[in-house]
């Protein structure tokens, strides 16, 4: 049984693995320890479950638990300190997404696993979701033939796109931006479905909804005076949750998890389009919208024999999603795949099995390494980039000196 310990205690630290720690993995992992820099949000943590040991210090806690894995969940701009100093610690690491934030703490993360030889695994859940993984199935058996161009439209709508605005993920300094936080999911999805790597991108983006784009706005919406008549309004004490481990914890690091979604802190961008160039020939045309009436995602793959399309759009109402696949001569053919509970449509509870556990097979290469965590956040970087400075950007330049090896799972052309 290998001990593991976890950075962050969050939402996501909660929810993905530490309460599953103690519960659903209880026979499989032994959990050593908590760390955040904020002791009241660990102690709550360490309260559901079941008294593990908490620290305030993040060396302490690998020199007295001596773990074999460090689980990083803590906030995106913080996961390469964590992964490093593990790593130098002789500790394999899991992280959460996105690996990290920009392309020279990518390079550090790359340049340390290479020096110490330890593994370094990101969590990109939606590989294990089973309709994504029917898709996967599928074009490995070239249902339509060579994918030559990917469409990719994503939509976040007024509550789970605002919250984003609400939090330290507002703020490019943290996060990356929606490109680096969320789109690592979508850019991680699509390069794996390819099995290619990025090579180019030029992007366009703009805030045009969040931000300071009205008059009537506050700090927080716990002392707002617009409260009443703000469509955004979240009420922080009434989230058992959020008050418990952020309102009964702000006195010790002052941030709040309520600010105004239309603040002058945000410079991320809510509206944003991204086109990329792969190895070998494929073009991907990527969207993002998160202030949209509607919640989902919708992609067209064309591929040489035929075209796929594929969604999942949160509207509509069905036991299972759909997989329709139109040949050159007109005839069509439509697959349908359960949607699975549990934790983001089933794929939480099969990504732990398979980190924790490893008694699942992987024929569909859905663990990720550290080179599919970079492929996936240096497209997000590279559009930051581009979006600043008008132009193309090269990911082999972002990259550079850090090159040598392939993606994990990708071909090298």
């Amino acid at each position: 049984m290998k001990t593991v310990v976890l950075v962050g205690a969050g939402g996501r630290a909660r929810a993905m693995f530490a309460l599953p720690f103690v519960h659903e993995l209880k026979g499989s992992v032994h959990f050593g320890g908590i760390y955040d820099p904020n002791t009241s949000r660990a102690k709550a943590l360490s309260e559901e479950c079941e008294g593990v040991p908490i620290y305030d210090d993040f060396d302490t806690m690998l020199q007295s638990v001596r773990p074999d894995t460090v689980v990083v969940a803590s906030s995106d701009s913080t996961h390469h300190t964590y992964i490093i100093a593990a790593m130098e610690a002789g500790c394999d690491v899991i992280s959460e997404k996105p690996m990290t934030i920009d392309a020279e703490k990518c390079r550090e993360i790359l340049d340390t696993e290479k020096r110490t030889g330890r593994s370094l695994k990101v969590t990109f859940n939606m590989r294990y979701v089973p309709y994504v993984a029917k898709i996967k199935e599928l074009l490995l058996q070239r249902v339509i033939g060579d994918v030559h161009h990917v469409a990719l439209e994503w939509f976040l709508d007024r509550s789970h796109g605002a919250d984003y605005f609400r939090r330290w993920h507002g703020q490019m300094e943290y996060s990356g931006g929606l490109l680096v936080h969320k789109s690592t999911h979508h850019f991680d999805m699509v390069n794996w479905l390819l099995d290619r790597h990025p090579e180019e991108v030029h992007a366009f983006g703009k805030r045009v909804f969040y931000g300071p784009t009205r008059e009537k706005r506050g700090h927080r919406c716990l002392t707002c005076e617009h409260k009443s008549d703000c469509e955004f309004y979240f009420d922080i004490s009434k989230n058992e949750f959020v008050n418990r481990y952020y309102l009964q914890a702000e006195q010790e690091d002052g941030y709040y998890r309520d600010q105004c979604v239309f603040g002058e802190r945000i410079n991320i961008y809510d509206t944003m389009s991204v086109h990329v160039q792969y190895a070998g020939g494929p073009l991907l045309t990527y969207s993002l919208v998160a202030f949209s009436p509607v919640e989902g995602w919708k992609a067209t793959l064309q591929g040489s024999s035929g075209r796929m399309e594929i969604s999942d759009q949160h509207q509509e109402q069905d036991s299972a999603l759909k997989i329709r696949i139109t040949r050159p001569s007109g005839e069509t053919e439509v697959y349908r795949v359960p949607i699975a509970a549990g934790g983001h449509g089933g794929s939480d509870e099969r990504l732990r099995r398979m980190l924790f556990v490893g008694d699942v097979a992987d024929p569909l290469g859905q663990q990720a390494g550290s080179l599919s965590g970079a492929m996936s956040l240096l497209i997000g970087a590279a559009a930051n980039v581009s979006i600043a400075e008008g132009k193309p950007v090269s990911i082999s330049e972002l990259l550079a000196p850090s090159l040598g090896r392939q993606p994990d799972g990708v071909r090298a052309i």
